[in-house]
């Protein structure tokens, strides 16, 4: 199979040949459709994950089709189409077993734990306790851009942060992360505030459904001015981007007893960044991290989007070939794309 591969953390990775994959006991292979590209496959090339073993191929938001099946795996076949959360579970351990795979003790990462989807094929493990089924009616590039970044904004908006109809939600960082929850926040009934950089995000942000659109560049204080805006502050706010300013904004935004979603992945020197605890406190404010989202919670954000409550698909800015991956991947860093890449190998 064709494949993007590197053998050095930081070094230009390459399109190479290599062998195709083979499913363990518990798993299957996946003709890849559609994988997309996130940025965190772009701290897992810089080295910023530990799980990585190198040699190693990228990539964990994909969908396709079934094409080989372990011998153990009772409820898949091949000629079936799929997509996978980007954290699997084992399916024995007590967080599997608490419906919790998303936080599973020994997590399967296709891209990180084990090689990933840039590539015609890639193996998945713990196939009965993670594979998706696709609808017919979605298509492989919609259903690769759900990866990573809608389903993790579906989990911490619906789930994590419990929002609810005519609550002021504020989003830091108009990326994949952060238009996928605007979109999903707005779906709920939410006011929706888009914090960024970027005129030309922004403006995508309130295509999304925000209703306000704050241009971070320009505004002294961004705490202050969504307090100002929401009359005391957000109920719930997401730092999507994953930064010490977006971390320090996002809680200092919030009202009296207010939720902070951390998203954005904060790794490397940005791993222990500095919080307003003085607030925390005082103002009760809830603090939680959201990781992937379980297979079996799937149905629920199928359904908005089979009845057209929310529209992924408007979140796919480009579409890319094998051979400009690696381009791609090491260019995250500068953020100039507008929503999310797709691979289509």
């Amino acid at each position: 199979m064709k494949a993007v591969y590197y053998e050095t953390f930081g070094q230009p990775p390459v399109v190479a040949k290599l062998a195709d994959p083979t499913p363990g006991p518990h798993g299957v292979v996946v003709k890849v459709e559609a994988t997309g590209l996130c940025r965190s496959d772009w701290h897992g090339w810089m080295g910023h994950d530990p799980d990585i073993v190198l040699p190693h191929v990228p990539g964990h938001e994909l969908a396709g089709v079934i094409v080989a099946v372990g011998p153990d795996v009772r409820r898949w076949r091949p000629g079936e189409r799929v997509t996978v959360p980007f954290v699997g579970g084992c399916g024995a351990c007590p967080e599997c077993t608490s419906g919790n795979q998303q936080v599973c003790e020994r997590q399967f990462q296709p891209g990180f734990t084990a090689w990933g989807s840039f590539a015609d094929y890639v193996a998945v493990d713990y196939a009965d306790t993670n594979l998706v089924r696709l609808p017919e009616e979605l298509d492989f590039a919609t259903a690769a851009s759900l990866g990573c970044r809608f389903v993790t904004s579906f989990r911490a908006i619906v789930d994590q942060g419990r929002v609810g109809p005519g609550e002021w939600v504020a989003v830091h960082g108009a990326g994949g992360v952060g238009l996928s929850a605007i979109m999903i926040a707005s779906a709920m009934g939410a006011n929706v505030i888009a914090v960024d950089l970027s005129p030309r995000k922004l403006a995508l942000a309130i295509d999304c459904g925000a209703k306000v659109g704050i241009d971070a560049a320009k505004t002294e204080d961004v705490p202050a001015a969504i307090r100002d805006l929401t009359q005391g502050g957000a109920h719930v706010s997401m730092d999507a981007l994953g930064s010490p300013v977006t971390c320090f904004n996002s809680i200092a935004c919030l009202r009296r007893r207010g939720r902070h979603l951390q998203v954005g992945l904060m790794l490397a020197d940005h791993a222990r960044p500095a919080i307003p605890m003085d607030k925390v406190i005082a103002h009760e404010i809830e603090i939680r991290g959201s990781h992937g989202m379980q297979a079996h919670r799937y149905p629920a954000m199928m359904a908005m989007i089979l009845a057209g409550k929310l529209r992924p698909q408007k979140l796919i800015g480009q579409t890319l070939r094998l051979d400009e991956a690696p381009a791609a991947l090491m260019a995250m860093d500068k953020f100039t794309g507008t929503g999310i890449s797709i691979i289509v190998p």
